[in-house]
């Protein structure tokens, strides 16, 4: 048995979650004998979206692949980089969208090199409303099994219900489906009954004491008024959630799924 691990990391938040990413990423990989390492980057810029100069960090940091949600388009920069192979977005925005919903990749391993796909599909309740994540990852995914069972899908949903759905609409067909977007780790970690890997939400990378990475004073003030206020990244203590990922690179299942958070 060959196994492929991989380090996924949840939501990363404007300069605090990039300075705990450099500062944690290349113990948690030595550690922890990582293989990839995919993360969430559609909040990376100051909060919001993507530009090339905090890209270009990550990916200097040691992340292999970042994957993308609702704030995708959040800055125009993002036109600039969309169509790095690194980066994804999800496949279910409309086809003529830029950018693609999913990467084919070679990883080395013990056991030699293989292949990973990492796909990115979004949620619908309480969100944008685009194409069918369901309906798109069949699609997405009977074109990714002719090159390879190894299969990793970042599902940036807002509600757990839809998340898990989702997780078991795919059981046995991807190797991990890994919720992103709420920003706050579950427990309910699991490898479902057909080998697929599930988390309903990896949770976040960025200020500790913030609610979901925003000054909390703002926020709270928010809910007194019920005003809008202009949103800041929180300042002070930092944490980096995520999840490790066992594959069986011969049969594309899951033997293991570990969370993880540092801070």
């Amino acid at each position: 048995m060959n196994i492929l691990k991989v380090l996924f990391i949840g939501d990363i938040v404007g300069e605090p979650g990039r300075e705990i990413l450099k500062r944690s990423l290349p113990e948690l990989v030595s550690k922890n004998n990582i293989n990839f390492v995919i993360a969430n980057s559609e909040n990376a810029a100051s909060g919001k979206g993507l530009t090339k100069s905090v890209s270009d960090e990550i990916f200097s940091s040691g992340v292999n692949v970042s994957t993308l949600g609702n704030h995708t388009f959040e800055r125009r920069e993002i036109n600039d980089i969309i169509t790095d192979p690194r980066i994804i977005r999800p496949a279910n925005y409309p086809a003529e969208v830029p950018g693609k919903g999913f990467g084919i990749y070679n990883v080395e391993t013990a056991g030699g090199t293989v292949e990973l796909a990492v796909a990115n599909l979004m949620g619908r309740v309480y969100m944008i409303q685009i194409d069918d994540p369901f309906r798109t990852a069949d699609k997405i995914l009977s074109e990714i099994s002719k090159t390879t069972k190894n299969i990793i899908v970042d599902f940036h949903a807002e509600i757990t219900s839809e998340k898990q759905a989702f997780g078991w609409y795919l059981d046995g067909r991807a190797s991990a489906v890994i919720g992103t977007h709420t920003h706050v780790q579950t427990a309910d970690e699991r490898i479902l009954p057909q080998g697929t890997a599930y988390l309903t939400d990896v949770g976040m990378t960025g200020p500790r004491d913030g609610i979901i990475g925003v000054d909390r004073e703002i926020i709270i003030k928010r809910y007194l008024t019920s005003m809008p206020h202009r949103f800041s990244v929180a300042a002070g203590e930092t944490m980096l959630n995520a999840c490790i990922i066992n594959i069986d690179t011969d049969t594309g299942a899951s033997t293991n799924i570990q969370r993880i958070r540092v801070g």
